[in-house]
């Protein structure tokens, strides 16, 4: 029986790409989504993956999700925190609404997603926990001190979380990417990306989502074993950690 694996915000974007790479490497998959029913259904007919919706910044509802997977998959053996949103301002303009949001969904989701799991990846002394933080979070970025703030604030919850729990053969890491190939990404004008992006990754291209799905792949792996509270960055050179 192959092991099962959620993926958050996994029909669209790098979370699509993680779906489609541990579903080919063996894994059951479940992609969650938060809102894009038409996006979540051409997924599952292209890919066959289960799809399943609800909030990742709502306990209860992620509590109520990990069940329904459970229920109809078996238990949760791999769990990559993907989903996230931005809400980008400069501080001084920023809302609460638009920090509650962002911390929320992109750090608080941690918690909703691996309380769920960890008593029964403890019991059964194997787990595979991935976060997908951002380049943003290691080196901060203008305009979006609510994103950065959680996405530092991931890799803190995956150290941390990786101590407690290697003694039970659970493994927790975070993946850093930088500018990644993206409907977002791609969005950005043309002349902006190959003047402001493009000059500061050394490599001299975007990262496609494949890419980050190869690293995650591995990190699920057996043979990624003695890997565990590390961050793993993917992101051309931009930044060196």
């Amino acid at each position: 029986m192959s092991k099962v694996a959620v993926v958050t915000g996994g029909t669209r974007g790098i979370g699509e790409a993680i779906s489609r790479a541990l579903k080919s490497a063996g894994y059951t998959v479940a992609a969650n989504y938060g809102g894009n029913d038409e996006a979540a259904a051409r997924f599952k007919e292209a890919t066959g993956i289960a799809v399943y919706k609800w909030d990742v910044s709502d306990h209860e509802a992620c509590a109520a999700g990990v069940a329904r997977v459970e229920a109809d998959l078996g238990p949760v053996s791999v769990l990559v925190n993907n989903a996230g949103i931005t809400r980008d301002t400069m501080f001084h303009k920023m809302t609460l609404d638009q920090w509650k949001a962002v911390i929320d969904t992109n750090l608080g989701s941690l918690f909703n997603m691996c309380r769920p799991v960890i008593e029964g990846m403890r019991e059964r002394n194997f787990g595979r926990i991935i976060n997908i933080s951002s380049i943003n979070g290691q080196k901060g970025q203008m305009g979006q001190v609510n994103y950065s703030a959680a996405k530092a604030g991931e890799i803190g919850f995956t150290k941390a979380l990786a101590l407690e729990n290697a003694r039970k053969g659970i493994t927790v890491n975070a993946i850093c990417p930088g500018y990644i190939a993206t409907d977002m990404v791609k969005a950005v004008p043309q002349d902006v990306l190959e003047k402001a992006i493009l000059p500061q990754i050394p490599v001299g291209r975007l990262g496609e989502p494949e890419e980050i799905a190869r690293c995650v792949v591995f990190l699920a792996s057996e043979e990624a074993g003695f890997i565990t509270g590390s961050t793993l960055s993917a992101n051309g050179g931009q930044y060196m950690a």
